[in-house]
């Protein structure tokens, strides 16, 4: 074999390796593909893995997922049926199930993401708008709320702290917005599995109102605590001031009932002490006098007695000189 038919041999062995190659492609256990011949799809669409064959050259491969995949929405602020403005953060998972029409109308990933960001957007906007603010939050339809044990009989009554009542619930909605929404992309080829609120929060423009609100509320909570701890305060401050008056007033009883038995005692004492004799009799009666004239008598003191008074009796004997003469005078001129 000379020089010339070795390289045509190799040539040929070449060209037949490349276009081998070219018409041999593989699909993975997680793609599904679309073969085009000049853009245009051509037979069915691929969906099992292994080894495949195409035309080579003027037929293209476009593989497709079938896995489940993620839609993530951007936070979108919206009005709910009570006029409150809420962002809204939205996720679902969602697959392809016809690839033939997932290509001919989207074509790729990107514009499918394109699409639901517009109709899952859309129809979560219609459903919230329906609903008030508390279907969109709660879930449960009879939740039992927590009531302060420090409540009062008439509070209870009143429903201090009672939930508002729902009729539908967040998951509802959630149904509502993902049956809508599946209806709408099934004709891209696409089926969606599930959608969930992952946060609801409200406007930037509105929070501040609803802080203000719930401080307004702690505010009320705090107050009527406070009223109730200065009227227990109150209340403990009066028996404080009635049991000290009434020690006060037991403790002067008892001061004088001591007080009269100890001056009956001394009574009885100086009763005894004195009637021993006519003498300590007249001692007495003396000591005593001199005890009243000491109490009743001062300087420039004027005196109206009669001479049968007993005080009268010891003032009659006595003159500046000691004159029973002056003192008869004296007491004469009185």
């Amino acid at each position: 074999m000379n020089r010339t038919t070795l390289i045509a041999t190799l040539a040929v062995l070449g060209i037949g390796t490349y276009v081998s190659m070219s018409s041999i492609y593989t699909v993975s256990e997680v793609e599904q593909a679309i073969i085009t011949q000049f853009g245009k799809p051509v037979g069915e669409p691929v969906t099992t893995a292994g080894l495949k064959f195409k035309v080579p050259f003027i037929q293209d491969v476009n593989p497709i997922d079938k896995r489940v995949l993620e839609w993530d929405g951007n936070p979108s602020d919206m009005p709910t049926k009570d006029k409150l403005y809420i962002s809204v953060d939205l996720f679902a998972r969602w697959r392809i199930t016809d690839p033939l029409q997932y290509f001919l109308r989207l074509g790729d990933e990107r514009s499918a993401q394109s699409r639901l960001d517009d109709i899952l957007g859309s129809e979560t906007r219609n459903a919230v708008a329906k609903h008030e603010l508390i279907e969109i939050i709660r879930t449960t339809k009879n939740r039992v709320p927590l009531r302060d044990v420090l409540l009062t009989e008439a509070e209870r009554e009143q429903d201090i702290g009672s939930l508002v009542p729902i009729q539908k619930g967040r998951q509802l909605v959630e149904q509502e917005i993902f049956a809508a929404a599946a209806e709408k992309v099934r004709v891209f080829g696409i089926e969606l599995l599930d959608i969930r609120f992952k946060r609801i929060n409200y406007n930037e423009s509105v929070r501040p109102k609803i802080y203000d609100r719930m401080i307004s509320e702690r505010r009320q909570i705090a107050e009527r605590f406070l009223s109730e701890g200065n009227g227990e305060a109150a209340r403990i401050r009066g028996n404080r001031v009635r049991d000290l008056n009434k020690i006060q007033s037991e403790a002067y009883r008892q001061v004088e009932e001591i007080r009269g038995v100890a001056d009956a005692k001394a009574a009885e004492i100086y009763a005894r002490a004195y009637n021993q004799s006519p003498q300590a009799v007249e001692f007495y009666e003396f000591t005593r006098t001199m005890q009243a004239y000491k109490s009743i008598i001062a300087e420039n003191t004027t005196l109206v007695l009669s001479t049968g008074s007993d005080l009268f009796k010891f003032l009659k004997g006595m003159t500046p000189d000691g004159d029973p003469a002056s003192a008869q005078r004296a007491a004469d001129n009185r």
